[in-house]
Protein backbone atom coordinates (compact mmCIF):
# COMPACT_ATOMS: atom_id res chain seq x y z
CA UNK A 1 0.00 0.00 0.00
CA UNK A 2 0.59 3.60 -0.66
CA UNK A 3 0.64 6.41 1.94
CA UNK A 4 0.74 10.20 2.13
CA UNK A 5 0.79 11.99 5.34
CA UNK A 6 0.53 15.31 5.10
CA UNK A 7 1.24 18.02 8.34
CA UNK A 8 1.96 21.84 8.71
CA UNK A 9 -1.62 23.21 8.79
CA UNK A 10 -3.08 25.36 10.83
CA UNK A 11 -4.92 28.82 11.83
CA UNK A 12 -2.59 31.88 10.82
CA UNK A 13 -3.18 35.21 10.37
CA UNK A 14 -3.36 37.16 7.42
CA UNK A 15 0.25 37.85 6.39
CA UNK A 16 1.86 35.38 8.39
CA UNK A 17 2.83 32.04 6.84
CA UNK A 18 3.51 27.98 7.38
CA UNK A 19 4.86 25.17 5.65
CA UNK A 20 3.01 22.08 4.66
CA UNK A 21 5.00 18.82 4.11
CA UNK A 22 3.88 15.55 2.55
CA UNK A 23 5.57 12.62 2.98
CA UNK A 24 4.77 9.75 0.46
CA UNK A 25 5.58 5.80 2.26
CA UNK A 26 4.88 2.16 1.30
CA UNK A 27 5.49 0.43 -2.20
CA UNK A 28 6.76 2.76 -4.41
CA UNK A 29 9.17 2.46 -7.15
CA UNK A 30 9.54 6.42 -8.46
CA UNK A 31 7.59 8.79 -7.93
CA UNK A 32 6.57 11.41 -11.46
CA UNK A 33 5.19 15.02 -10.48
CA UNK A 34 4.08 16.01 -7.05
CA UNK A 35 1.81 18.73 -6.11
CA UNK A 36 -0.57 20.57 -3.64
CA UNK A 37 -4.31 21.18 -4.25
CA UNK A 38 -6.84 22.80 -2.28
CA UNK A 39 -10.21 23.37 -1.94
CA UNK A 40 -12.42 25.49 0.00
CA UNK A 41 -15.92 25.54 0.93
CA UNK A 42 -18.24 25.67 -1.58
CA UNK A 43 -15.77 25.48 -4.35
CA UNK A 44 -14.03 23.09 -6.52
CA UNK A 45 -10.31 21.68 -5.87
CA UNK A 46 -7.99 23.82 -7.97
CA UNK A 47 -4.44 22.90 -8.51
CA UNK A 48 -2.39 25.30 -6.11
CA UNK A 49 1.62 24.10 -7.49
CA UNK A 50 3.36 21.01 -8.75
CA UNK A 51 6.98 20.01 -8.98
CA UNK A 52 8.26 17.31 -11.76
CA UNK A 53 11.06 14.85 -10.06
CA UNK A 54 13.42 17.06 -11.86
CA UNK A 55 12.71 20.17 -10.02
CA UNK A 56 10.44 22.33 -12.73
CA UNK A 57 7.53 23.93 -11.12
CA UNK A 58 4.09 24.99 -11.91
CA UNK A 59 2.20 27.51 -9.68
CA UNK A 60 -1.58 28.66 -10.10
CA UNK A 61 -1.25 32.55 -10.82
CA UNK A 62 -2.89 33.73 -7.46
CA UNK A 63 -0.22 32.06 -5.33
CA UNK A 64 3.07 32.90 -7.35
CA UNK A 65 5.17 35.07 -5.86
CA UNK A 66 4.26 34.09 -2.47
CA UNK A 67 4.12 30.56 -2.60
CA UNK A 68 6.94 27.88 -3.06
CA UNK A 69 6.81 24.24 -4.03
CA UNK A 70 10.06 22.18 -3.38
CA UNK A 71 11.01 17.91 -2.89
CA UNK A 72 13.31 15.74 -2.13
CA UNK A 73 13.47 12.53 -3.98
CA UNK A 74 15.06 10.63 -1.49
CA UNK A 75 12.72 10.87 1.09
CA UNK A 76 9.59 10.97 -1.15
CA UNK A 77 8.23 14.24 0.30
CA UNK A 78 7.39 17.50 -0.82
CA UNK A 79 7.11 20.94 0.80
CA UNK A 80 4.72 23.98 0.55
CA UNK A 81 6.18 27.24 1.83
CA UNK A 82 3.57 29.62 2.15
CA UNK A 83 4.19 33.09 3.05
CA UNK A 84 2.22 36.33 2.90
CA UNK A 85 -0.62 34.44 3.69
CA UNK A 86 -4.54 35.90 2.93
CA UNK A 87 -7.64 34.91 3.94
CA UNK A 88 -8.78 33.50 0.70
CA UNK A 89 -5.86 30.85 0.84
CA UNK A 90 -7.84 29.42 3.49
CA UNK A 91 -8.80 25.94 2.81
CA UNK A 92 -8.23 22.27 2.65
CA UNK A 93 -4.64 21.32 0.98
CA UNK A 94 -4.19 18.02 -0.51
CA UNK A 95 -1.08 16.01 -1.26
CA UNK A 96 -0.97 14.22 -4.40
CA UNK A 97 1.57 11.93 -6.22
CA UNK A 98 1.91 10.70 -9.40
CA UNK A 99 3.84 7.38 -8.87
CA UNK A 100 4.36 4.11 -10.07
CA UNK A 101 4.17 1.20 -7.53
CA UNK A 102 6.77 -1.24 -9.31
CA UNK A 103 8.74 -1.54 -12.42
CA UNK A 104 6.47 -2.35 -15.20
CA UNK A 105 3.34 -0.53 -14.11
CA UNK A 106 1.81 2.56 -15.08
CA UNK A 107 1.81 5.36 -12.65
CA UNK A 108 -1.03 6.34 -10.74
CA UNK A 109 -2.52 9.68 -8.75
CA UNK A 110 -2.28 9.31 -4.99
CA UNK A 111 -4.00 11.96 -2.48
CA UNK A 112 -3.18 12.37 1.00
CA UNK A 113 -6.18 13.02 3.69
CA UNK A 114 -6.01 16.72 3.92
CA UNK A 115 -4.73 19.55 6.22
CA UNK A 116 -6.84 22.45 6.77
CA UNK A 117 -5.26 25.81 6.79
CA UNK A 118 -7.28 28.83 8.16
CA UNK A 119 -6.44 32.34 7.29
CA UNK A 120 -8.07 34.89 9.87
CA UNK A 121 -7.27 37.60 12.17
Amino acid sequence: QVQLVESGGGLVQPGGSLRLSCAASGSIFSINTMGWYRQAPGKERELVATITRGGSTNYVDSVKGRFTIARVNAKNTVYLQMNSLKPEDTAVYYCNADLIRSYGLGPVDYWGQGTQVTVAS
